[in-house]
């Protein structure tokens, strides 16, 4: 029996929607993975550099510091061990779901659920699982006093939720931006375009972790990006460090200063335990 003219629509029909559905699973599976041709030195081909989704710990060439090392205006990436965390290392594909500022006297400046609010650097040590701290290296006396007063005086004020729940489907949606084929400035300008659809409707008079950071270096006069702090997640300040690839265009790249706490810490801590015992 020959088919009829319908039945063979519905194979290719079929065919093409599965053909579609392997080509964004591959899209999927290259997303959110920014790329950069270096220069080589010599006549050596330009070299193909992926963003860097491993965090440097102590364990595999990172160094531990304590809280005496860090100074005022060091950025702090962490992670903890709640669904939130996990959550937003996942929607992100980074090992950090939170930024915070230190600003000096044993202090840290943050935002969370409940708002802005300051902390000892003590107890913000104890409640993280992972806690890296990146530096600014150009950042001068006064542009770190900038940044202190600037975050003690948010204190108080309330956490920006539109701004994070308008974060999730961005979050998302921005990945067709990081392909490894999408040039730095296309990239840069397809998720700063993209932002300004999805994000526009977000206040600036509240704040979300890494929004919070990024306006206290803008007051300083030394703007870490010329992107909207609205759009940049703690994923993004982790990829604005050196020998990694920054989804949005950097002023300045972040030097590695050493881990506080690592994950690497919780077997040790439990032997040390149970040896007590």
């Amino acid at each position: 029996m020959r088919p009829t003219v319908r039945a063979v629509f519905d194979r290719l029909s079929l065919r093409r929607c599965v053909a579609l559905a392997g080509m964004g699973l591959v899209l999927i599976g290259l997303s959110a993975c920014a790329a950069r041709w270096d220069a080589a030195p010599g006549d050596s081909a330009p070299r193909l550099q992926v963003q860097n989704r491993l965090l440097l710990t102590p364990a595999n060439g990172g160094r531990r510091i304590g809280p005496e090392a860090l100074r005022a205006g060091d950025l702090l990436l962490s992670s903890a061990n709640g669904l939130t965390s996990v959550g937003i290392r996942l929607l992100s594909v980074t090992p950090v779901s939170h930024a915070a500022l230190y600003v000096g006297e044993g202090q840290v400046v943050e935002a969370v659920g409940s708002g802005v609010r300051v902390r000892s650097a003590a107890d913000f040590v104890a409640e993280e699982a992972t806690i890296v701290a990146f530096r600014h290296p150009a950042l001068n006396g006064a542009q770190a006093q900038a940044v202190r007063d600037y975050a003690l005086a948010q204190v108080g004020k309330k956490y920006n939720t539109l701004g994070v729940l308008l974060q999730a489907p961005f979050t998302l949606q921005r990945q067709t931006c990081e392909l490894p084929v999408v040039p730095g400035l296309v990239r840069d300008f397809c998720i700063r375009g993209l932002a300004a659809i999805q994000l526009g409707a977000a206040r600036n008079d509240r704040f979300f972790c890494s929004q919070l950071v990024l306006q206290a270096y803008q007051q300083a006069q030394l703007p870490l990006t010329t992107a909207d702090p609205l759009l940049v997640s703690p994923a993004d300040l982790l990829h604005m460090r050196e020998g990694d690839v920054p989804s949005v265009r950097t002023e300045q790249a972040l030097q590695y200063v050493g881990h506080l706490k690592s994950e690497d810490d919780a077997p040790a801590n439990a032997a040390v335990a149970s040896s007590g015992n």
